[in-house]
């Protein structure tokens, strides 16, 4: 018998899953540890004045989808209007058959529009005037979407010289319980070979109010900048890392390293390995002191078109997975600061799915001090935040480490209707777990279960933060 099209037990094979994800999993609130929401739409409350503008800006995997159908990028990115380019991504969608995005958009449009129908080129016009019309009401503003979405904790990503007023304004707002923090991103400080590293520094240098003309400056500036950050409540950090790189070096041998990059002289590769290695090592410890959670991103390959990217910029679409070996430099790394007990709370994600038993194994090297799971092997990030991607993450983690800690999923998401996402993970999880019982590979305990599915979907990731509510 053919099931309805993504009704209420979409993705539960098993009796089992759908008790799994109704009983305990469906009312959870949502942790989004990692996304890349704007502090500054949350404090304004922002209102969207259409579909496109909230559902089609700047989401590059909707943008992906529609190059690869065949749309000139005049709807995509161009000039074409908002409504044009809402039609066009209809008509993609209708096509999409496979691909998360299907189910990731009309997961949006049931939860948030209550929206069953299936959006496509011949619908595509009543369902942008029924879309609008709601658009229009209060409750889809950005702080009511939040709300409805039952999430407790936002953690943002920004960069170290971002003066954080939007966070501040978020937390005098008394009517809004949903904790907005910022997480240190020092990407742009560390990518010493990048063009921009020289006009970077200069702009650091006007927030801290000296030169940043050594390497004990720029240690400096970076501590007063994490200090900054963790009295506004910033508890987490970020790495984008291209992959792992870790070499020993001295302060006379970083002094000269930054030397070369502040006159935009070229740099090895050594000279790269040793500037990245040791100051991310650094900046470990100094997270380590303050109980901070360190996440390294890696393995993507990143504006691979240099045409689109002069033409468009970065996080446009244009990037990939990368295939380099991190191993042994990231253990090289998370070993330097083990050394020293030293090293933080720590999630490794990598964007290439070969690499997840190295990440697997590599974390239970440096458990321990009594933290439960101290270091993560992250979710199905970016390429892999789809049914197959989660799945091969959840089984390698359950066949490698400690599942039942995991701290779960997060959206990664420049969209205030990507909660969903938390939805699609969790009927995932419990889908898997549920048929793990039913071939009687786990006993049908429910105060065990209950309390696995309840650990990943929130309070794992309650406890591991350490954030209070």
């Amino acid at each position: 018998m053919i099931k309805k099209f993504m009704d209420n037990n979409f993705l539960l094979e098993t009796e089992t899953a759908k008790k799994l994800y109704h009983d305990y999993a469906k009312g959870m609130p949502i942790f989004d540890y990692h996304c890349h929401l704007s502090a500054k739409e949350i404090s304004e409350n922002k209102k969207y004045k259409n579909m496109t503008e909230i559902w089609l800006s700047g989401d590059h995997y909707k943008w992906r989808a529609m190059r690869s159908y065949g749309i000139n990028e005049e709807f995509i990115t161009g000039n074409k209007s908002d409504k044009e380019k809402f039609i066009m991504w209809a008509e993609v969608l209708s096509s999409a058959i496979g691909n998360p995005l299907y189910h990731w958009s009309h997961l949006e449009l049931q939860r948030y529009f209550e929206i069953q129908e299936v959006l496509n080129f011949n619908n595509s016009e009543i369902l942008w005037e029924k879309c609008n019309s709601l658009l229009e009401k209060e409750e889809f503003s950005v702080k009511e979407l939040i709300k409805k979405s039952n999430v407790k904790c936002i953690c943002t990503t920004d960069d170290p010289i971002d003066n954080l007023e939007y966070h501040k304004k978020i937390k005098e707002d008394k009517n809004f319980n949903t904790k907005v923090l910022p997480t240190f991103r020092p990407d742009r400080a560390v990518n010493i070979e990048k063009e921009e590293f020289l006009m970077y520094i200069t702009e650091f240098e006007k927030v801290v109010g000296y030169n940043i003309d050594s390497y004990k400056k720029l240690q400096k500036a970076l501590i007063e900048r994490i200090d900054y950050f963790h009295e506004v409540g910033c508890r987490i950090s970020d790495h984008g890392l291209d992959t792992a790189q870790y070499l020993e070096g001295t302060e006379y041998e970083l002094n000269l390293i930054l030397g070369k990059g502040l006159s935009k002289k070229s740099l090895n590769e050594k000279e790269i390995k040793i500037y990245k290695g040791q100051l991310i090592n650094f900046l470990g410890k100094e997270y380590s002191k303050r109980k901070w959670t360190m996440q390294l991103h890696m393995g993507a390959l990143r504006n691979n078109s240099k045409r689109m990217f002069e033409l468009l910029g970065a996080d446009t679409g244009f990037d990939s997975i990368g295939d380099l070996n991190c191993a042994q430099d990231l253990s090289k790394l998370l070993n330097s600061l083990d050394c020293t007990n030293e090293l933080p709370k720590t999630i490794l994600y990598s964007l290439n799915p070969k690499d997840n038993y190295v990440l697997a194994t590599m974390i239970g090297n440096f458990q321990g001090g009594g933290i439960p799971s101290k270091i993560q092997f992250g979710s199905g990030w970016w390429f892999n935040d789809q049914r197959d991607g989660m799945e091969l993450q959840l089984k390698t983690l359950g066949n490698l480490g400690i599942l039942s800690k995991f701290v779960g999923m997060l959206t990664d998401s420049r969209s205030f209707l990507s909660f969903t996402r938390h939805e699609y993970f969790r009927r995932i999880l419990c889908n898997l777990i549920g048929n793990w019982v039913e071939n009687g590979e786990f006993p049908e305990d429910y105060e065990a279960l209950e309390k696995i599915i309840k650990g990943i979907c929130f309070d794992n990731a309650e406890n591991y933060f350490g954030i209070e509510f």
